[in-house]
């Protein structure tokens, strides 16, 4: 029996059909209200784009030998995996042996076929080629991507982006206006268009929320987390498993990989609303920056900085290395958006009110201030 789930963001869609229910599943609860993820007939899927994955050791067999049978091959890093690329025609070919996982993809039609040879990572894979589906398609038609987190206020959609260098404070901004009154949009990254005369459009860029225990402690979250996975629960698969462990232990010490990466507890979607009360939104109009910096010792307030958007606040192909876009369904166009498209929305946020915040490991009174702030705008 064939499982299938439509994803709809903007005017991009694509459908996930698989031979294994869990495929179509995972689809539909990693992206669900951000991308509008139903449940759909498999009969008469006509979307702009199909990603088929099936569970199908045979197929992998057949793709894999086609890659390696004499003609010339790309060695690729994808999503930390060596991939092995091909052309066959018009199609891209490749293999991925550590996964167990084969890909055909036809460009002008949209196809994207893949066949595993296990369930466990063929679900995640094609969740990933199905985003990179839909972010193609709206590369195309104008969209661009910012490294912004973003939240929207539910009664008029206006949508407060916020920028910053790691450890700035994106993500905790993001979190502390949705607790008080405002809906998620985006925890990383967002995709935005110029629309009418002067608006800039936002929808969100699903993907797993990384939360610092610290930060998880802060909010008073990491009580729900202890219980969630003591009654069985789980977090999204990348989670270390010393994060796992520190969730139950109680422990809220920052840990650290190499003694550059903080370890993280990597939230679903959907966990946002479930356990922790945050609601979501689906789409929004930009109408204000904000820039925070966090000094633990300092009262949290508004500051005299200023500060603009940079180039480092646009994602671009080179700093989307993670996912090459080896499969072509962007068709050429670069990973954060055409060159025109990032100068027309960058020039239409220089004309939105600009803040830079001060924030700090007082919780209350950091809420208290962005709240202040964001009702301003």
């Amino acid at each position: 029996m064939i499982s299938a789930t439509r994803l709809v963001a903007a005017a991009a869609a694509v459908t996930v059909l698989s031979n294994r229910a869990e495929v179509a599943d995972w689809a539909l609860r990693y992206f669900g209200p951000w991308w509008n993820a139903t449940a759909v007939g498999a009969v008469g899927v006509c979307a702009e784009a199909v990603v088929v994955a099936d569970v199908n050791p045979d197929g992998y067999e057949a793709i894999t030998r086609l890659v390696n049978d004499g003609r010339p091959t790309e060695s690729v890093d994808y999503a930390k995996h060596e991939l092995l690329v091909a052309q066959d025609g018009e199609d891209i070919v490749a293999t991925s042996p550590s996964e167990g996982i084969a890909y055909r993809s036809t460009p002008s039609s949209g196809r994207l076929v893949l066949a595993g040879t296990d369930v466990q990572p063929l679900t995640l894979a094609a969740a990933r080629i199905a985003r990179e589906a839909i972010r193609g398609q709206l590369l195309r038609d104008g969209w661009a991507v910012l490294h912004s987190s973003a939240v929207v206020r539910p009664d008029d959609g206006a949508t407060l982006l916020t920028f910053g260098d790691k450890g700035a404070g994106k993500t905790t901004t993001a979190l502390l206006l949705a607790s008080h009154g405002w809906q998620l949009l985006a925890n990383d990254r967002v995709l935005v268009r110029p629309t009418g005369e002067r608006d800039v459009e936002v929808v969100p860029w699903p993907s797993a929320a990384a939360l610092g225990l610290g930060l998880l402690h802060s909010l008073g979250w990491d009580v729900t987390a202890r219980e969630h996975l003591r009654n069985g629960g789980r977090f999204h698969p990348t989670q270390h498993e010393s994060v796992t462990e520190a969730l139950l232990a109680g422990d809220h010490t920052p840990l650290w990989e190499n003694a550059k990466r903080e370890r993280k507890v990597q939230v679903f979607p959907d966990q946002f609303p479930d356990l922790f009360g945050v609601p979501l939104a689906t789409g929004g109009r930009a109408a204000g920056l904000l820039f925070p910096q966090v000094d633990a010792d300092a009262a949290p307030d508004i500051t005299d900085g200023s500060r603009t958007l940079g180039e480092a606040d646009f994602m671009s192909g080179k700093t989307e290395d993670r996912y090459p876009d080896v499969f072509g369904q962007a068709q050429g166009v670069d990973g954060g958006g055409r060159e025109s498209a990032r100068a027309e929305v960058a020039a239409r946020l220089a004309e939105l009110p600009h803040r830079v915040v001060r924030l700090s490991h007082d919780v209350r009174a950091s809420a208290a201030v962005l709240t202040k702030v964001a009702d301003a705008l």
